[in-house]
């Protein structure tokens, strides 16, 4: 069975002639795409494209399925638009925790979005705001950290903390950094963390009581302070960018498990919903590019 979005990835590469265009049109990694493409060839049992250094050009086989490709997808968006005056979308309510990077959480609502005849809500808060909600069916799905008796099939990615801090700050060389290397240093409280205890107790531990520079529970916030210079944070490695390094801090091995959390008795709401797969796929396909080391 040739699934819809083989055909996507298919008439993408073939209007584009380049893998890496069709794979930001179709909002997937370009490993992704290629993967997609040789699930479909092997599927119809034909080379679909000629590959090239310069470009993707359909074979003789890859031209004649192409015919039929134009007129299934066709079919699927003329069925989608036709259901979608029929009948309101489909409503998914994903709450969403509030401590991941915002390009995450951008690609994977825009992913969620391009669904036809599916309607996206999204409740943003700390994970102790979001399970009630979800306990009370006011969301269907809460995609935040995980405590240790969650279901290891929800998983979408886990990580460790870093001392965040800016490219150019007089401790960014080391790739480890002890309590006491930090101790004259300003810090920022990110509020929101949900290691903040941890945190507290780690640095109380060991005598380092810290001026703090800020305290902010908006994580982009937190960001543009550190990169700024006004101090440094701990912050789970997931937020490793351009204009900030992320050296580890010895002997504060906490992680966090990032996944969803459903309530059994509203799994049939969500369990075919493709804004849903989008988003969560779009989410651990960040996590993958990124591959920062976990401690």
């Amino acid at each position: 069975m040739i699934e819809r979005y083989l055909i996507h990835y298919f008439l993408a590469v073939m209007d584009h002639g380049n893998f890496s265009r069709a794979a930001q049109q179709c909002r997937v990694s370009q490993p992704t795409l290629s993967v997609g493409i040789a699930k479909l060839e092997s599927l119809v049992g034909h080379v679909l494209f000629h590959r090239t250094n310069r470009r993707v050009e359909l074979t003789s086989a890859g031209a004649a399925f192409a015919v039929h490709a134009r007129r299934i997808e066709a079919e699927f968006s003329r069925a989608a638009q036709a259901m979608a005056i029929e009948q309101p979308g489909k409503l998914v309510r994903i709450g969403l925790v509030s401590t991941l990077p915002g390009p995450w959480v951008e690609a994977a609502t825009r992913a969620a979005c391009s669904v036809a005849g599916e309607r996206i809500e999204i409740v943003e808060g700390r994970m102790r705001d979001l399970m009630p909600r979800l306990e009370r069916g006011r969301i269907d799905v809460a995609l935040g950290v995980l405590d240790s008796t969650a279901d290891e099939a929800d998983m979408l990615f886990e990580e460790g903390y870093a001392l965040a801090m800016a490219a150019d700050h007089p401790l960014a060389a080391h790739a480890t950094l002890d309590a006491e290397q930090v101790a004259a240093a300003e810090m920022i409280v990110r509020r929101n963390c949900e290691a903040l205890p941890q945190v507290s107790r780690f640095f109380t531990r060991r005598g380092v009581r810290p001026f703090f520079a800020a305290r902010t529970a908006d994580d982009a916030r937190a960001v543009a302070f550190v990169k700024a210079g006004l101090g440094i944070t701990v912050m789970p490695r997931c937020f490793a960018q351009a204009g900030m390094a992320m050296p580890a801090l010895a002997g504060f091995d906490q992680r966090r498990r990032v996944g969803l959390i459903a309530d059994p008795a509203g799994r049939g709401r969500i369990q075919d919903s493709e804004g849903l797969r989008r988003f969560t796929h779009t989410i651990r396909e960040f996590a993958n590019q990124t591959a920062v080391p976990s401690r």
